[in-house]
């Protein structure tokens, strides 16, 4: 846990205030403390990353979007420098995250969150964590360059550290983030649906090289025009429309109109080449069905069906189903479909909710659980009015919904024998995915 304090105008007791507050947060039946809270005059902010809670305390009133940014900026900046972020390496490299700090943020007043200008002031190098010793990566850690894969610990390097025997690794990743929240009715047609999106990029390329970095051609970008997207064509065809994007500083944008062509010198660090957002109906990844219904006295069945709607050679991971239960439930056993395997079901009796974990679902395949519920009173309303809805979280690696592509990465050569190593990675992930009951 990082504490970010800088005008002394809060107690040196905060730190311990906070952990109390977030571990023991039971108000409303909330499972976790929300991101901003007031506490004895003191406003707490923080941001999780990677199980690591990094925290800024004030007792002026300033904006909380500001400083949850500021502070995913931070844990960016550290990681920059660390190449990991994790418990053992704060540890070690203590004195550097202190120096880092202290660079970032001068008597309460942001100067920069740029690894850039920080490499001019902070000369300190990390020392480096023993990659064996880090957590098992699941599959969306993958890079893809072709046929070729890499694993996500190459990510995991520092950007200022020199390897050993001095020589360098030349190579650059980039990330196709899209979070999507989608929300269908009680009947499965889709309410809402939108996509956030992400471009990030991280450069170990020596001299910092221009980069030319291609999308598809036939992207539009606001919603007056191009075509509308046709979701329900599996070849791929339709055009890829955005709502709205923007672009990392250092982009240039001369050639965007005529051919989709970003170029860009890129910094040092991680840092996100673009952002964009979609509402265009696009084909979900999944589609849940649920149904409640009374089966005699005191008990009810509850029956969830999940739907893969995506290819059958990707497979999405760490899938996680919640349903929240009438209040009055004292008990519910389950029971999964014949040959289930790496699936788990639990009934959270204190906030009682269903809980239905998955480790992977493969494209194309259809998951049932079955739930018989105990009731300690008779049900004086409809059922489906006091459960659900139920809400989904998943990864699913080398797939986004939005369609939209890097066709090409081409980066500026310094001589004929020059050939860095290019990945790419795509990720989809779930914001906000929600199936009324």
């Amino acid at each position: 846990m990082i504490v970010i304090a800088d005008r002394g105008e809060v107690a040196k007791g905060s730190a311990e205030i906070f952990f109390r507050k977030v571990k023991f947060w039971k108000e409303d039946g909330q499972e976790e403390a929300p991101p901003v809270f007031n506490a004895d005059g003191v406003n707490y902010f923080h941001v999780k990353v990677v199980g690591l809670l990094f925290v800024a305390t004030t007792r002026v009133n300033v904006s909380p979007s500001l400083v949850l940014e500021l502070l995913q900026r931070i844990a960016r900046v550290i990681k920059d420098y660390l190449g990991v972020l994790s418990e053992d390496s704060l540890r070690k490299n203590f004195v550097l995250v202190y120096e880092l700090l202290d660079e970032v943020i001068d008597f309460g007043y942001v100067q920069t969150t740029s690894t850039e200008v920080l490499k001019s002031y902070v000369f300190n190098e990390p020392i480096v964590v023993d990659a064996a010793r880090l957590q098992p990566l699941g599959p969306a850690a993958i890079f893809m360059q072709g046929t070729k894969r890499m694993p996500g610990t190459a990510v995991t390097k520092s950007v200022v550290a020199n390897e050993p025997g001095g020589r360098k690794r030349e190579e650059i990743f980039v990330d196709i983030i899209e979070k999507i929240s989608v929300t269908f009715s009680s009947s499965g047609y889709i309410l809402t649906s939108e996509i956030d999106g992400t471009i990030q990029m991280k450069s170990y390329l020596s001299g910092n090289p221009e980069i030319r970095l291609a999308l598809n051609e036939d992207l539009s970008i606001g919603r007056g025009g191009g075509t509308i997207y046709d979701y329900r064509s599996s070849s791929g065809s339709g055009a890829v429309i955005l709502d709205d994007c923007n672009f990392h500083e250092s982009v240039r944008l001369d050639s965007f109109d005529m051919d989709r062509t970003l170029s860009l010198v890129p910094p040092d660090g991680e840092f996100p080449v673009m952002n964009y957002r979609m509402t265009q109906e696009f084909k979900p990844p999944f589609r849940i069905n649920c149904l409640i219904e009374e089966a005699g006295q005191l008990k009810a069945e509850v029956i969830i069906k999940v739907r893969a709607e995506f290819p059958s050679n990707i497979t999405a991971n760490t899938i996680a189903v919640q349903m929240p239960l009438p209040k009055y439930t004292t008990r519910a056993s389950f029971e999964l479909e014949p040959g289930a395997v790496g699936q788990r079901t639990d009934f959270k009796e204190a906030n009682k909710k269903l809980e239905w974990g998955l480790k992977k679902i493969v494209g194309g395949s259809e998951h049932t659980l079955r739930a018989k519920l105990t009731f300690s009173q008779e049900s004086h309303a409809n059922l489906t009015k006091e459960a659900g809805p139920v809400s989904m979280t998943f990864t699913i690696p080398m797939y986004n919904v939005s369609r939209l592509q890097v066709k090409y990465l081409q980066i500026a050569k310094k001589s004929s024998s020059y050939n860095p190593y290019r990945w790419v990675r795509y990720v989809t992930q779930a914001n906000s995915y929600v199936a009324r009951i």
